[in-house]
C-alpha cells in the first residue's frame, strides 16, 4: 500500500546519552537512520524528515509534575543558578542511579526526545501524513514524578495526552518492547479514552516487575489496560501467536481514532538485558501486523516510536529500518543485503562487524489460536489469562 510518513529526526537527538558504559547508547539510533538512508527509505516519495523542537515545560507537564521537571533541569544544568539537587532528592526522583545517571544537559536532551514525538503527533493530527515516527522516542517507563528504566520523560504518554487535548476521543497504545510499558499504563490507568496493550516478558523474571494479566485498569477504565506476559525463552511462533490472539480483536472492538505503538526490539534472542528468543524476522512481522491494524481500525492514523534494544549494531538498525520501510508503505525484502556504504560507516563507529543481510532467516509462520489452544502450553496459558481478564470487558468472549 502507498503510505505517507513523517519522521522526526536530527543529529541532536543523539544527545540523550547516559555515558559510554550505559546500555542505551545513542549510536543505535544513528546507525538506524544511516541504514534507512543508505537503503533509500528516507528519500522515498511521501517520506518527510523534519528536525525536532524541544518540548516546552507546559507540554512536559501534560504527564510530569512541575517539581520533577525542575529537579531534572537543575541536575543536568551546566551552571545551575540555584545549586544542584542533593543525592537524596535525586534518588527520590529516580535519578543518579545506574539505570538513570545524571548527565550534562539532561533536561534539554530529554525534552528534545519528547519534542520529536510531539512533532510526529502534530504531523499526524494535522492530516498531512498517514503515519508518523519518532525512533529516538518510546521512553515508556518514566512516571509522573520520577525517572525509571533509562527513561527521563515519557514521550509516548505525553504525545497521547497532547492528542487527547486536541480532541482525539479514543487512542490505542500497543507496546511490543520486552519490558512492560508501565509508565504509559500508569498515565492512563483510569482513562477510558486510552487502551494500553503491552506484550512483554513475564514480570517474575524481568524489570519492572509489573504487567500481569490481572492488571486491567482503574475503576473508570476497566479493561483499559491489557497485559500479555509471556514466559522467558518464548520464540518467534509463540510470540506472534500471542500478539495475534489478543491485539487484533481488541483494536477491532475499541475502534481507536489513532494507533500509537512502541517498538522496543530488546525481545531479540541476542539482547543482553532480557530472555526472549525473537528474531528480526518476527519483529518485522509484528511491525507489518500493527501497520495493517492501523489501516483496518484507525483509518491509517499511526504514530510509532522506538524503545528498548541493546544489541546496537546487529539488531536495532535492521529492525527499525524495517519498521520505517513498512511505515512508508514499501517493506524491504528480508534477503536484501545491507549497503556497503553502511557497513563502512559501521566500521568507523564500532569495532563490531556489520551484518550483511536484512534477515536472520527466521520464520514468520505461527499457528493461529483459531485452530484451538493447548491448556498445558505456557504461551497459551499466557494468552488465555489475558483474554479471560479483559475480553469480556470489551464485549468479546475469551474462547
Amino acid at each position: 500500500m502507498t503510505c505517507t510518513l513523517h519522521l522526526s529526526w536530527d543529529e541532536r537527538l543523539t544527545s540523550y546519552n547516559f555515558g559510554p558504559e550505559h546500555p542505551l547508547a545513542p549510536v543505535r539510533v544513528k546507525l538506524t537512520i544511516e541504514l534507512a538512508r543508505a537503503l533509500g527509505v528516507l528519500s522515498r516519495p511521501g517520506v518527510v524528515v523534519e528536525a525536532a523542537s524541544v518540548a516546552t515545560d507546559a507540554e512536559l507537564e501534560l504527564v510530569h509534575d512541575r517539581s520533577y521537571i525542575s529537579v531534572v533541569r537543575a541536575a543536568g544544568a551546566v551552571d545551575p543558578d540555584g545549586g544542584r539537587p542533593d543525592a537524596a532528592t535525586l534518588l527520590r526522583h529516580g535519578l543518579g542511579t545506574p539505570d538513570d545517571p545524571v548527565f550534562p544537559g539532561m533536561h534539554e536532551a530529554s525534552a528534545l526526545v519528547v519534542g520529536a514525538t510531539l512533532g510526529a503527533a502534530r504531523a499526524l493530527w494535522s492530516g498531512s501524513v498517514q503515519h508518523a515516527a519518532s525512533v529516538a522516542g518510546g521512553l515508556h517507563h518514566a512516571m509522573r514524578g520520577n525517572a525509571s528504566g533509562f527513561c527521563i520523560y515519557n514521550d509516548p504518554a505525553i504525545a497521547i495526552r497532547w492528542l487527547l487535548s486536541q480532541g482525539a476521543e479514543r487512542i490505542a497504545y500497543v507496546d511490543i518492547d520486552v519490558h512492560h510499558g508501565d509508565g504509559v499504563q500508569a498515565a492512563f490507568w483510569d482513562d477510558p479514552r486510552v487502551l494500553t496493550i503491552s506484550i512483554h516478558e513475564h514480570p517474575a523474571t524481568l524489570f519492572p516487575g509489573t504487567g500481569r494479566a490481572s492488571e486491567t485498569g482503574g475503576p473508570a477504565a476497566e479493561g483499559g489496560a491489557v497485559n500479555i506476559a509471556v514466559p522467558p525463552g518464548t520464540r518467534d511462533a509463540g510470540w506472534l501467536r500471542a500478539l495475534d490472539a489478543v491485539v487484533p480483536p481488541l483494536l477491532t472492538a475499541f475502534r481507536p481514532q489513532i494507533l500509537v505503538t512502541q517498538h522496543g526490539c530488546d525481545t531479540h534472542w541476542s539482547d543482553p538485558l532480557a530472555d526472549l528468543e525473537i528474531t528480526i524476522d518476527a519483529q518485522r512481522a509484528a511491525h507489518a501486523l500493527l501497520h495493517r491494524l492501523a489501516h483496518k481500525t484507525a483509518d491509517g492514523r499511526w504514530l510509532l516510536t522506538g524503545g528498548g534494544g541493546y544489541q546496537l549494531v546487529q539488531v536495532v538498525p535492521r529492525t527499525w529500518t524495517h519498521l520505517l520501510a513498512e511505515a512508508s508503505g514499501e517493506p524491504i525484502e528480508p534477503g536484501t543485503p545491507t549497503p556497503q556504504t553502511w557497513r563502512e560507516f559501521v566500521s568507523r563507529v564500532s569495532a563490531e562487524p556489520a551484518p550483511e543481510l536484512m534477515t536472520e532467516g527466521g520464520s514468520t509462520e505461527f499457528p493461529s489460536l483459531d485452530r484451538g489452544y493447548d491448556p498445558g502450553d505456557p504461551i497459551d496459558q499466557a494468552i488465555m489469562a489475558t483474554r479471560n481478564a479483559v475480553f469480556p470487558l470489551h464485549g468479546l468472549f475469551p474462547e
